[in-house]
């Protein structure tokens, strides 16, 4: 039986040591450094690489990171029962460097917020159950707790769309930015540029043999490198978008 969000609501989090590799090189962060004078978001999830959480959960947190952050949070947390090499490498693949990943490889922190769970029937060992919590200097200020029922993974309330409506029910979140682009192309890193001084987070779909000229053509009716996607409407290229985003700015 999992705890209650309310009965974990005002309580400190689990002081514990994480062994983590920033740089390749171990270190020892304790609780009381990730939390201790900060406003942080942490999300908690069953495993890197795992669908769910490689496909929506880390992905829309990544994504939202920066309105977070515009709106008081000083740090996003992600926390999973793996290891440092794990969670690094993850970390890299799934282009997050928004998120501080935190390796809980003895469960640790997870046992100490009763949110460890048994998933040896996938052969995962004990894990992390799925949730979401708002913490301010180390107390935990607000928790959302999937529901145990016939899911064994249920992902309704954990998300980031959840916490930025309970941080601030006003805040508008980014629309979904997609850019396909090939490497050594000069118009590729000015629509790069433009997103990066306005702050807004894209997927990159690099060129590569599956994703050809007649891929981008199908998708986009163009062929010429980079086709930019904002909220499923093509924008176009690079002067394209750097319009899209100036009118943007001037209508704001």
């Amino acid at each position: 039986m999992l705890p209650s969000a309310e009965s974990l609501e005002g309580k400190p989090v689990p002081s514990v040591t994480f062994k983590t590799r920033p740089d390749d090189q171990w270190r020892d962060l304790t609780s009381e450094e990730l939390f201790k004078g900060k406003t942080v978001v942490v999300f908690a999830l069953p495993g890197a690489y795992t669908p769910t959480c490689s496909s929506t959960h880390l992905p829309r947190f990544n994504e939202l990171a920066a309105v977070l952050r515009d709106n008081g949070v000083d740090e996003i947390v992600c926390v999973s029962v793996n290891d440092a090499f794990v969670m690094n490498e993850w970390k890299r693949g799934q282009d997050a460097d928004a998120i501080t990943f935190i390796p809980d490889g003895n469960a640790d922190f997870t046992r100490g917020m009763g949110m460890l769970v048994d998933k040896r029937e996938l052969g995962f060992g004990q894990r992390s159950w799925r949730y979401s919590m708002l913490v301010r200097d180390g107390i935990i200020e607000k928790m959302f707790i999937e529901a145990e029922g016939e899911d064994d993974d249920p992902f309704e309330v954990s998300d980031a769309d959840t916490m930025l409506r309970h941080i601030n029910p006003g805040a508008e979140a980014p629309e979904p930015i997609v850019m396909f682009s090939r490497p050594g192309c000069r118009f590729c890193a000015r629509a790069k540029a433009a997103l990066a001084r306005h702050r807004l987070r894209y997927t990159d779909i690099s060129q590569s043999q599956k994703i050809n000229t007649s891929v981008l053509r199908a998708v986009s009716g163009r062929m010429t490198w980079p086709q930019v996607f904002i909220g499923g409407q093509l924008i176009g290229g690079a002067d394209e978008l750097e319009s899209h985003l100036a009118e943007r700015t001037a209508a704001a």
